[in-house]
């Protein structure tokens, strides 16, 4: 029989097959799910803006919020960003394919470390969690899937209040329980869309929450 410290290891790499957010990270184009923020470039911090009446009257709905799901070295990572659209009414990126800072904010559920220790034991037990930007999801060459919905002035003013409560009551991430796909679940129920179940690996949870509601 092989020893407990090797069961539970055993298990834990067998549940990072399932859900949550992966926690390490190499090669090209895959990034780590739960890095929280940091002084990366790539990083979008919080806009925290609130509509403007400038350009406005240009598009009906000038704001957004997308529902993504980008690559990890496992199964990945699902968040939301919102903000303004640009004047042409495309979500904003840079010339290197980054979105830009001033028009986005991003939330997303996922451990507050970048050890694999604490994702290992978030397939167990919860473990404390970030609700902003992690590494790579500014960044477009990492998108898998995206759902992304024009909104009013009123509408986006009526979600983004919601989503910042949501991330200060979300102090907790599990894989099984309350993942990242769980989070942006919440916010999707909130707008009033169907969603599947959040064990879905991300890409698939985003690609059928799309095709549950169009």
């Amino acid at each position: 029989m092989l020893p407990s410290f090797l069961r539970l290891a055993a298990a834990a790499c067998l549940c990072l097959a399932f859900a949550g957010c992966t926690s390490t990270a190499s090669g090209n184009n895959t990034v780590m799910a739960g890095a929280p923020a940091n002084a990366t470039d790539s990083l979008v911090q919080p806009a925290a803006f609130a509509p403007s009446e400038e350009g406005q009257s240009r598009l009906a709905k000038p704001y957004f919020i997308s529902f993504r799901a980008r690559n990890a070295e496992s199964y990945g990572h699902t968040f939301v960003v919102f903000g303004r659209l640009d004047a042409s009414g495309h979500v904003p990126y840079d010339s290197r394919g980054v979105l830009v800072p001033s028009m986005t904010e991003i939330a997303g559920l996922h451990p507050a470390s970048t050890s694999v220790v604490p994702y290992m034991l978030g397939h167990f037990v919860p473990v404390p969690s970030e609700t902003g930007a992690s590494d790579g999801d500014s960044e477009k060459a990492y998108l898998l899937a995206e759902w992304t919905i024009p909104l009013t002035a009123a509408q986006y003013n009526e979600i983004v209040p919601y989503i910042h409560k949501l991330q200060a009551r979300s102090p907790v991430w599990n894989a099984l329980t309350y993942n990242c796909s769980a989070f942006v679940a919440d916010v999707a129920r909130h707008m009033g869309y169907k969603t599947p179940s959040p064990l879905h690996l991300p890409r698939d949870f985003i690609n059928d929450m799309r095709k549950m509601n169009t």
